[in-house]
């Protein structure tokens, strides 16, 4: 769809050579010589951006950007100016406008400034739509997803949470099994303890006493009798993770246990009884491993009362962007950064790729390009290696992105200067004023 620009100007020749140049590039104009007529302009048509003066006859370029805020407060202003008023298109940035030219305007500069001040706008808007979706039927606890199977999911955790049954979840590794135990647990009673143990990362000869726990003296190093993560989960939920490293040594004690829910500590004969809920998750296939000899059948069914099969991103890929956008709101808080979103090409990356991590993967890879990223949107060079060489329609077809290729070469350039502005200026045949406006635009500053 054309984009539609609003120009103020009270000199006519000035807004014909930037109607003309705008034209040129595929935008619709419609243009003002003073703020009333500009804002009657404005208030009866579609615009998408709004490039005014300062200097205006009676009501100024402020007067005019402080209306169009109000009434569309991610409304795109880029405010012109003379070389001595630049203290007031300082002000017109306080003020909310995007950035600001000076006179005489730049063509290629004013071309940069506009793409990149409607992108941004986009991305603004892009954010707050998936902001309203994040708040209304497609997360619960810390799990996010607008596909069919994970509101499957959403309506399962919610049927099941009231209720006592033993849960296992099964997925590949980080689909986030532990996110829905935890949503099943939170979703339940409240304050009630939530108590993780790791089959997988405790060695086998002290996973018993882990579990049951033990009494003094029970065994070498035993210097004090100590509760099990049982036992600390009495009256909340035990998340056992990883549970097809169960060794069969312990499987038979586990199933006694989940019979009546008593045990006895390692080194002890007093029977304990504890009333806490099992939820179990594993990326292995528990039925083959049945068929295998290494895993008891009748344990497997006592886990297996109601089973929560959590899907692959790469089959939810539509859940991709919402997903992103959760990671970049919490790092961008723990970094204090404020990424807005992905390029084009990025966001066609993640689509293409198959993330054999699953959430976990996509979570450290945005967490690495909001700590990386010099500009307001993940690009290509702050991706892992991997990720990066992905050969998008972008490359393929040679439209690659022109603000991100002007930024690719300031970057190189200034690296190559260890970041002297002056001679990367000279090396690049601009001027340091005309490099530094490049700088603030791509967030180089």
């Amino acid at each position: 769809m054309k984009k539609t620009l609003l120009l103020v100007d009270d000199e006519p020749n000035s807004l014909k050579v930037l109607s003309s140049v705008l034209k040129k590039e595929g935008f619709a104009t419609h243009t003002a010589l003073d703020a009333e007529s500009a804002w009657k302009v404005f208030t009866e048509n579609a615009v998408h951006g709004v490039i005014t003066d300062l200097k205006l006859p009676g009501k100024s370029g402020l007067d005019l950007l402080e209306w169009v805020k109000v009434a569309e407060p991610d409304m795109p202003v880029i405010m012109i100016t003379a070389y001595g008023s630049i203290e007031n298109a300082v002000q017109a940035m306080k003020l909310g406008a995007y950035n600001y030219l000076t006179k005489p305007v730049n063509p290629d500069e004013l071309l940069l400034l506009v793409n990149s001040a409607l992108e941004h706008s986009s991305l603004e808007k892009e954010n707050v739509e998936l902001r309203r979706q994040l708040q209304s039927s497609v997360s619960m606890g810390n799990m996010v997803g607008k596909s069919k199977a994970m509101q499957e999911i959403f309506n399962l955790v919610a049927k099941v949470a009231e209720y006592g049954s033993n849960i296992l979840v099964c997925g590949e590794t980080g689909t986030g099994k532990e996110l829905v135990a935890r949503a099943i647990h939170a979703s339940g009673a409240q304050n009630t303890p939530f108590v993780t143990i790791d089959c997988a990362a405790i060695p086998e000869t002290l996973l018993e006493s882990e579990l049951f726990g033990h009494v003094k003296g029970a065994f070498t190093g035993a210097t004090e009798s100590k509760k099990g993560q049982i036992e600390q989960a009495h009256g909340g939920t035990l998340f056992l993770d990883e549970v097809g490293e169960l060794p069969l040594t312990l499987q038979k004690k586990f199933l006694r246990f989940l019979q009546n829910k008593e045990f006895v500590r390692v080194g002890c004969t007093r029977r304990r009884t504890v009333d806490v809920r099992i939820i179990a998750a594993t990326n292995k296939n528990l039925e083959q491993e049945v068929q295998n000899g290494t895993w008891r059948e009748d344990l497997f069914y006592r886990l297996n009362v109601i089973q929560v099969e959590l899907p692959p991103l790469r089959e939810r890929k539509e859940d991709i962007p919402l997903l992103v956008s959760h990671f970049l709101n919490k790092y961008n808080a723990l970094n204090k950064r404020a990424v807005l979103g992905l390029t084009s090409q990025v966001a066609e990356s993640f689509d293409m790729y198959d993330w054999p991590g699953n959430v976990r993967e996509l979570e450290n890879v945005v967490e690495r390009g909001v700590v990386l990223c010099s500009g307001d949107r993940i690009s290509r060079s702050c991706l892992p290696p991997h990720l990066a060489r992905i050969e998008t329609e972008e490359n393929r077809s040679g439209e690659l992105n022109l603000l991100d290729m002007e930024k690719d070469i300031i970057t190189r350039a200034l690296d190559r200067e260890d970041w002297n502005q002056s001679a990367a200026a000279r090396a690049l045949g601009i001027s340091r004023k005309q490099l530094r406006t490049k700088m603030g635009h791509h967030g180089l500053l």
